[in-house]
């Protein structure tokens, strides 16, 4: 899509003879070009004396729908068409599973929209890789109090016939050694299980925060989607329940309601609260680190 002829819009990327490069691109970058900082050449120092970058951390890239393989073409039916699932995601390195469902459409809306906890990127001011709140990742841009809005999703729900299935997806879970334990591919396989789901087509495991895939799924899937082997050990590793990690999480989460959403409705506590308790209750029957066969298997 980037190497062929059509339309693709670039930013922070360096130009050099109307070509973009950007870094880890897999070539050698020019010496000299056009970027974020204006004329650039190797070795341009900022203010502060530190090298200044052919393209920046955060580069980007748009390109239209239509020019994807598999667009769907129903994209621009004026009648719309039906959504069947929702998914909250960021940037959670210790304590979410790479991919479950909610209990319900308020336990997605609470525990994965309004809970959402995410490091910090280069595309924001400040350092990178600290870990804060931001609500269904759009908080920087809502215009109305935080609490009306968790309220306005909330109710939502309560006029649809079939409110869409609500799923949490974290691809940047780490293990003990920093290293991630999603593939950056991955989520091709999290997006098809989630569609299973959507059609009623699999089980899942019932976890403290969420529906969990059951391996038996998952295996024959990273085979269709990717072509590849998905071992046992991968899936525990990835599906393991952090609970001293979540129990954390939920402690910085309601700190940040109660204190930075004045008007946050009470479900939103009732809710973190039922997690909270189901985290305890596995804690005290199963451990720390809970591997997800250990729960059971129960199709809702």
């Amino acid at each position: 899509m980037l190497d062929n002829p059509g339309e693709v819009i670039f930013s922070n990327v360096l130009v050099s003879d109307n070509k973009p490069y950007w870094l880890g691109m897999g070539c050698d970058i020019p010496a000299t070009g056009e970027n974020f900082s204006g004329d650039w050449q190797t070795g341009k120092k900022d203010d502060a004396g530190n090298d200044i970058l052919p393209a920046h951390k955060n580069a980007r890239y748009a390109v239209t729908l239509t020019a994807l393989s598999n667009c769907d073409p129903e994209l621009e039916n004026p009648e719309g068409i039906s959504l069947s699932g929702l998914m909250y995601g960021g940037r959670d390195a210790k304590s979410y599973v790479p991919v479950q469902q909610s209990f319900d459409w308020q336990h997605g809306i609470v525990a994965y929209g309004a809970s959402l906890e995410t490091e910090t990127t280069f595309a924001t001011i400040g350092k990178a890789g600290i870990p804060e709140i931001n609500l269904m990742s759009i908080q920087d841009f809502v215009a109305i109090p935080l609490g009306k809005y968790i309220q306005n999703n909330l109710d939502f729900a309560g006029k649809l016939n079939t409110p869409p299935l609500v799923f949490g997806v974290n691809y940047f879970l780490r293990d003990e050694e920093g290293k991630f334990v999603n593939g950056i591919r991955d989520k091709h396989v999290w997006v098809k299980w989630m569609e299973l789901r959507i059609h009623g087509e699999v089980g899942a495991i019932k976890g403290p925060t969420g529906w969990l895939p059951k391996y038996e799924d998952l295996q024959p899937l990273f085979k269709s989607v990717l072509g590849k082997d998905y071992s046992h050990e991968d899936y525990v590793k990835q599906f393991t329940v952090r609970i001293p990690e979540n129990l954390a999480k939920m402690d910085r989460v309601e700190e940040f309601h109660r204190k930075e959403v004045p008007d946050a409705p009470a479900v939103l506590f009732d809710v973190l609260q039922q997690q909270r308790q189901r985290l305890l209750e596995a804690q005290k029957s199963f451990g720390d680190y809970v591997a997800p066969e250990t729960f059971p298997v129960e199709n809702p």
